[in-house]
């Protein structure tokens, strides 16, 4: 079959500006994604405090179970386990174990989600809380398998009062699956509390290196944290509330997960797949602005105004009541402990965790998801919020919502009222929270969706993604479909960049097995991470952003062919980013204004398929981006586009 042909003219007259953190970044905690992922952390329930969690909308139920993760070891009756709580270490955790062995090398092991991986040669730090009751002698910390031991450390003795220990184990090789166990040397009784194996390479000292290197990698411009839905919470309860999640890790108060009763229903008495879905927020917010300062991305932390998740719960605080102000004091303190000296309060929280300087806090975003009803007053909450904030921080930037559904009443509602209110005070809101989770169909059909907005005010694009389906553990929903329906949905994005100001592909990171929302980003297990996709897409995006677009025209075929076009000063590139959505290639030939004078080079980044089918596994990255030169450009330059593609092309400038 013929290739089809276009005709894309690029004129040098400037279009719109685009913001340099355009593309970014939104992490929630669902799918394993903070304890049992993006957390360096290999022990599961570390300090003993874990619920199960059952229930639906507005009846939840906890019950303590605090023994979850962990058994005798070697065998089932080699050790009695007793959890107690009458002298712990931290009163705001206060469970521990206490084990009482008969034997000698006996003790108790972890669960640790799939097993622990360790790598050959690889160093891991381990530390613990321990105390004798009654007991004189040491204790052994290894990694077995089988009756292997693939590394161990040892202490000689441990005292009748809590005390922090710490081991390096060294992998003598590399093993999966592995029981992490700590054994008396002999007949007792001791107690532990805090127990954690961290690799020696995390990130910062917290973070999964190989899942923080995807991220880094994507160079993005914002890190939107830390939620969604786990902001509201199923109750107002176990909403995030960032002030427990600072300060030392033993006084982080333990909560459980909104998405520990996803997937509950009637039929299975409304036990979900994952009831011991936890959060021991060793990554808190303090842990979430250092992440963003890794990677070079602004931090945007999404605050709860007084409303349990709308589609889970109808508790709310109303706002004449006595706690409502403490939503609005808590961002206040937020932004304080974020930007603040030595001489405000909560700045010198965070200097004395071992921050001197400010996080440059700009962005925080009013709730999320939240839409007006006749009994929840949304509107109302973020005029208050945004009073309070602005009067004490007039720079902060603020984002508002506009509900879950870009097609909905509320929506439409939403955005006649923060219209309305910006003609008479331009700083009420920086932009407007955006999601759509839509067919591929939709992306295309949509690709100028931004085309005909209103200039007045901002777009945050801040959860989206295209839906072959949905639901659990499903990586081939993150097909080459899903991902050039993103591509060319981008397209209308970049180019409408003087109203779509923020934008982030939702959920991020997802573990094989625990996942209780597909598509997703980057998938992992317990020892490799990939991206899918719908990875490269945005990566491709976020390291090939131009300062602002040039006006360009398609001319000839279009069917199938989505295009943008930007141009970078410092590099000085033309950068063209082009979908070819169908089954066979595709002639793109360039047209480019006798302004620019090229120097005959240039770059081409490709990502293709040959099946729209198509996916990334653990073990095969089929999908992926190639690099390559070209050369003898000049200002007629024709590509050939791949059947099922997505170019970016980068033109040398002189």
């Amino acid at each position: 079959m013929e290739n089809k042909v276009s005709n894309l003219a690029i004129s040098d007259i400037k279009g719109v500006d685009i913001n340099e953190d355009m593309i970014g970044l939104f992490f929630e905690d669902i799918n394993y994604g903070a304890d049992g992922g993006l957390y360096a952390e290999m022990i599961e329930n570390r300090n003993f405090e874990f619920l199960y969690c059952t229930g639906d909308k507005n009846d939840y139920h906890q019950t303590y179970d605090g023994g979850y993760g962990w058994s005798s070891y070697p065998k089932e009756d080699s050790a009695s386990l007793c959890i107690l709580s009458e002298e712990p270490v931290s009163k705001v955790n206060p469970h521990y174990l206490q084990v009482t062995t008969t034997g000698n090398g006996c003790g108790f092991k972890n669960k640790a989600y799939d097993g622990v991986y360790l790598e050959e040669g690889k160093e891991y730090k381990v530390s613990f809380y321990a105390r004798a009751k009654a007991y004189t002698g040491g204790l052994k910390v290894e990694v077995t398998k089988d009756g292997t031991s693939y590394g161990s450390g040892s202490i000689d003795s441990i005292t009748s009062e809590w005390n922090k220990y710490e081991i390096t184990i060294v992998s003598q090789d590399t093993v999966r699956h592995g029981d992490f166990v700590i054994v008396l040397n002999s007949p007792g009784q001791a107690e532990f509390d805090f127990i954690s194996c961290i690799p020696s390479d995390a990130v910062l000292g917290l973070f999964r290196q190989d899942l923080t290197q995807l991220l880094k990698d994507m160079e993005p411009g914002f890190l939107r944290f830390p939620g969604g839905c786990i902001v509201e919470g199923n109750e107002l309860t176990n909403r995030y509330q960032w002030k427990e999640s600072i300060g030392r890790l033993e006084d982080r108060r333990s909560n459980w997960n909104r998405w520990a009763v996803h997937g509950n229903n009637k039929e299975n008495n409304f036990i979900g797949p994952y009831p011991h879905y936890n959060q021991t927020l060793g990554i808190g917010y303090y842990e979430y602005f250092l992440l963003s300062e890794y990677l070079g991305a602004k931090p945007i932390p999404i605050q709860n105004v007084g409303l349990a998740c709308q589609y889970q719960s109808d508790e709310l605080v109303t706002i004449d009541s006595n706690e409502f102000p403490s939503y609005i004091q808590d961002t206040l303190d937020l932004i304080e402990f974020a930007n603040g000296d030595e001489t405000t309060y909560w700045g010198k929280k965070r200097i004395e965790m071992g921050h001197k300087e400010p996080f440059y806090l700009e962005y925080v975003g009013i709730g999320n998801e939240q839409w007006e009803t006749e009994q929840v007053d949304y509107f109302r909450r973020y005029e208050l919020f945004e009073e309070a904030i602005h009067g004490k921080y007039p720079e902060i930037k603020l984002i508002s919502s506009a509900g879950p559904n870009v097609q909905s009443p509320t929506y439409d509602a939403a955005w006649a009222w923060i219209r309305e209110k910006a003609k008479m005070n331009s700083n009420f809101t920086a932009a407007i929270d955006e999601h759509y989770y839509v067919p591929p169909k939709w992306c295309y059909d949509n690709a100028n969706f931004y085309d005909n907005y209103p200039r007045d005010v901002k777009v945050f694009a801040g959860e989206y993604a295209a839906h072959l389906g949905n639901g659990m553990n499903r990586p081939e929903l993150n097909s080459m479909e899903a991902a050039l329906a993103e591509a060319a949905f981008m397209t209308g994005l970049e180019r409408n960049a003087d109203v779509v100001h923020l934008a982030a592909y939702a959920p991020l990171v997802a573990r094989l097995g625990y996942t209780q929302w597909s598509p997703d980003l980057i998938w992992f297990d317990d020892h490799k991470a990939y991206g899918t996709p719908s990875y490269y897409v945005q990566k491709m995006y976020g390291n090939h952003m131009g300062n602002y677009t040039l006006q360009s025209r398609l001319e000839g075929e279009k069917e199938g062919v989505y295009t943008t076009v930007s141009y970078k000063e410092g590099s000085k590139d033309i950068i063209i980013k082009v979908v070819n959505s169908k089954e066979i290639a595709h002639t793109l030939r360039l047209e480019i204004a006798e302004g620019y004078q090229l120097d005959g080079t240039g770059s081409v980044y490709e990502l293709k398929a040959e099946n729209l089918e198509d996916y990334n596994t653990i073990d095969l990255v089929k999908v992926g981006t190639i690099q390559k030169d070209i050369e003898g450009i000049d200002s007629n330059y024709e590509y050939i586009l791949p059947p099922y593609s997505f170019s970016v092309i980068r033109l040398k400038v002189k």
